[in-house]
């Protein structure tokens, strides 16, 4: 597969989702050309909802669709979908375990010139403290596909965290996705690499760096960041003895917080986080800033190199 935004693949799934399944219904907030829920409006015009700017509405709606009996798809902006909306998703389908997938694209820092008011980088953080909440970040297109075909089968609320930019196909064809496990891509036990979303393509750059100076690296691929997979992350953390994550998110409360919590309990080794470091983004050329904010593969090579060292040192 050629490179493909997440959210190009979430359209396209969506429509394949429709043909299969008639309780399918897709609601967005007049952002249907930017999410790609427009593509299934044209495919199935009364099973679409277009709730206008008004998100927390879209929720509430949502919520009363899956009390119904359907399999609502409520899409937005990332910053929209989680933050304007919070309270109508505690208290509305969080907490009343009501069957709503609530689809995000634009999230992270790639979302690029739009800048800091859209660039969501607490998004995870926000779903991941809810109870009964489900939170997904598929790696690429094809496992875009894999999610929602996955998360539709599944009772309860899910977040599905989507990409505005297009991303290389990282993911093996062969690979099965199953939520709640995680994905080992590359065997290693000199270091841990955990990585989601657009950063996995990142951390097989790394392991290569890494490897032309004799580290061996593991890498992880946690699409579920909620639940984690405990039992796979726990074991290959005690096998290589330190850790690194790496996500397009802060590194408070997203994926480096939640296996740093995993880890301090059940195998303390040393765990260095590469993201966004408790700061706003701005405005830019995706890849600026990228490299601004430190995700890089060198960056993440580094950030192993501090691992070992750490390692090495007993700390």
């Amino acid at each position: 597969m050629e490179p493909m935004a997440t959210r190009e693949a979430y359209g396209k799934a969506l429509i394949e989702l429709g043909l299969k399944q008639e309780k399918v219904v897709v609601l967005d907030a007049d952002l249907s050309k930017s999410t790609k829920t427009s593509l299934f409006a044209e495919k199935f015009p009364l099973r679409f909802f277009n709730m206008g700017i008004a998100e927390a509405d879209m929720m509430g709606t949502a919520a009363g669709l899956a009390a119904s009996g359907y399999i609502p798809f409520a899409s937005t902006f990332g910053v929209f979908a989680t933050g304007r909306t919070y309270d109508q998703i505690r208290n509305s389908i969080a907490y009343t375990r009501l069957n709503v997938k609530i689809a995000a694209s634009h999230t992270g820092i790639t979302v690029g010139e739009d800048g800091a008011s859209h660039q969501t980088l607490e998004d995870i953080a926000l779903m991941r403290v809810l109870p009964n909440m489900t939170v997904v970040v598929p790696a690429d297109g094809r496992q875009t596909f894999q999610a929602v075909e996955a998360i539709a089968s599944f009772e309860g609320p899910v977040y599905l965290r989507l990409g505005r930019s297009a991303v290389p196909q990282v993911i093996p064809e062969e690979l099965p996705f199953e939520l709640g496990k995680a994905q080992i891509l590359r065997e290693g036990n000199d270091l841990l690499i955990v990585a989601a979303g657009i950063m996995l393509g990142t951390a097989l750059e790394a392991a290569g760096i890494l490897e032309k100076e004799g580290v061996r690296a593991a890498i992880v691929n946690v699409h579920t960041i909620k639940p984690l997979d405990n039992e796979l992350l726990v074991r290959m953390a005690g096998n290589t003895g330190a850790v690194v994550t790496a996500e397009e998110h802060s590194i408070i409360g997203g994926l480096g917080g939640a296996v740093a919590e995993l880890l301090a309990e059940n195998c303390p080794v040393p765990v260095v986080r590469l993201g966004i470091r408790d700061t706003f983004g701005e405005s830019g050329a995706p890849q600026a800033l990228l490299q601004k904010y430190g995700l890089t593969a060198e960056n993440l090579a580094l950030a192993g190199k501090k691992a070992l060292k750490l390692k090495k040192s007993g700390k």
